[in-house]
């Protein structure tokens, strides 16, 4: 009870009111605004004067029915609050609520950039993560290539030299240089596509992995990667292979490698052999090209021959470049991450295997005379099922691709001219070194440009091509006429070239005369 009746007892205050002691009593249950109209009243102060109360050292006592209870000893004062002291304290007030909500957007502002460094670091970490994955499948690539080389190199894989007087291994492996396919992808323009398909395209504008960027998609075009079920990744790696398996000759190099291919690619569609023959056949046709002058040393089989090297004593005189070209593509073929054939049954395979190598050994001039004379038999009655008859079509047909520099227009083939007679003087220098024979036009002391083409152009070229004209007559305008004209080219500097022959002639005999 008595705990009871001191909550409910009143409370007392004492005012300082104009000098005098007031005492203020009220109950502990009043509100704020009952206290402040008494406090008013106590002390002769309008109610609707804002006021404040403060103790004898000036601190501000709280109007409500909490505030301290003081003595006689120790007055409250009321005070008064002017027009400019109310400004203030809402200046004041705005001004604590300004940096409040400052202080707030700050808070928010930290959240938003902890969230934004947050995600840019799981984005980091996700980069970092997938840049290690790629790195441990590179690494696993290489080591597996290791253990495969490893493998092939202790089955006996390794190639015996032969104490000859020219040596063709160089030490060259015929083996990938990349474990990785690396050549940059490029996108080929409509220009380029339509450009591929012709024989006037310009072979010269193109670097290396840009050739090999057409030679895969050639192989795509023509339907071939589906039709062989090859993975595109090992056919990458095989046209690596095959680049770095052709040596930096003046002539027989990766470019003319290109050359020929693009040649077979543009006659296959001139000539709309993808309604005629097999994809099968256009396999074989562009392979054989691609291989067909593989690790070519730059001497040609009468070198060989005459200078009894390796590869003549290994293939007994008989087409030893030829053979050497087959043996080099059926080496990198034989190498798991190069066998663009390895979804091929093993029949099947044999069966292109052998073309392939017919294809390649038919690229040796010896026999030019016997494989033509064999088609012009068979071309005025071709039949397409005949398959001695498409075998011989193919045939003649890396053959026209193999010597087409004529068919291009002159500033492209030109440079080849040159290219191949310089090929041609380095054989040449070193047979006469050697005390071997030298075939006249391989001698730089007897040949020119306008003799070395003359000759081949009229002889060679034009025949063999206006043969393959009575099969597929849209070529004369696009092919055989180049032939003819670039025949007349060189018969004009011929003239030329023996004009001022003549003209120093007579100038000599002139001056010995007087």
């Amino acid at each position: 009870m008595g705990s009871s009746s001191s909550s409910y007892a009143p409370k007392t205050i004492y005012l300082d009111v104009d000098g005098k002691v007031q005492k203020v009593v009220f109950s502990r249950h009043c509100s704020p605004c009952d206290i402040k109209e008494l406090l008013c009243t106590s002390s002769n102060i309008p109610r609707t004067t804002a006021i404040m109360m403060v103790d004898p050292e000036g601190a501000l006592v709280s109007m409500d029915p909490t505030m301290p209870t003081n003595s006689p000893n120790s007055l409250y004062k009321i005070v008064p609050l002017s027009t400019g002291q109310l400004g203030e304290k809402e200046d004041m007030f705005q001004n604590v609520l300004s940096q409040v909500a400052e202080q707030f957007s700050r808070a928010f502002r930290i959240n938003e950039l902890k969230t934004e460094v947050t995600n840019r670091l799981a984005m980091l970490e996700k980069r970092v993560e997938l840049e290690g994955l790629k790195v441990v499948e590179i690494e696993k690539c290489k080591n597996d290539l290791k253990k495969l080389r490893d493998e092939m190199a202790s089955r006996g894989g390794a190639r015996v030299n032969c104490p000859c007087k020219y040596n063709f291994d160089d030490g060259k492996k015929v083996t990938p240089r990349r474990d990785v396919p690396n050549y940059p992808k490029y996108t080929l323009s409509q220009e380029t596509v339509e450009a591929l398909k012709k024989p006037t395209f310009d072979v010269w504008h193109w670097e290396h992995n840009e050739m090999l960027s057409c030679l895969e998609y050639m192989y795509h075009d023509l339907g071939l990667v589906k039709e062989f079920n090859m993975n595109p990744i090992t056919l990458k790696r095989w046209l690596l292979a095959i680049q770095e398996n052709y040596r930096n000759n003046p002539f027989h190099n990766f470019r003319h490698c290109f050359c020929v291919s693009q040649m077979m690619y543009g006659m296959i569609n001139l000539c709309n052999l993808q309604e005629k023959l097999t994809l099968t056949d256009m396999g074989i046709l562009m392979t054989a090209a691609v291989c067909h002058d593989l690790d070519h040393p730059g001497y040609n089989n009468t070198y060989q021959i005459n200078a009894r090297t390796e590869l003549a004593v290994r293939y007994n005189d008989i087409s030893p470049l030829e053979n050497h070209h087959c043996a080099v593509a059926f080496q990198i073929l034989s190498l798991p991450e190069c066998n663009i054939f390895a979804n091929v049954d093993t029949e099947a395979f044999k069966q292109i295997r052998q073309a392939i190598i017919t294809l390649i050994l038919a690229t040796d001039m010896a026999r030019h005379g016997e494989i033509l004379d064999s088609f012009k038999q068979k071309v005025d009655n071709f039949d397409f099922t005949n398959e001695e008859h498409v075998t011989c079509l193919k045939m003649v047909m890396i053959k026209c691709c193999d010597i087409s520099n004529e068919v291009r227009p002159t500033e492209v083939a030109e440079p080849w001219v040159d290219c191949l007679l310089e090929e041609y003087f380095m054989q040449s220098d070193r047979e006469k070194s050697e005390g071997l024979p030298v075939a006249p036009f391989m001698d730089r002391d007897k040949v020119t440009k306008p003799t070395a083409q003359i000759g081949f152009i009229k002889f060679v070229l034009i025949p063999m091509f206006e043969t393959v004209m009575k099969l597929f007559p849209q070529i004369e305008e696009i092919m055989v006429q180049p032939l003819r004209d670039s025949r007349d080219h060189y018969e004009e500097l011929k003239q030329i070239d023996d004009a001022m022959t003549e003209g120093s002639s007579f100038v000599i005999k002139l001056r010995k005369d007087l």
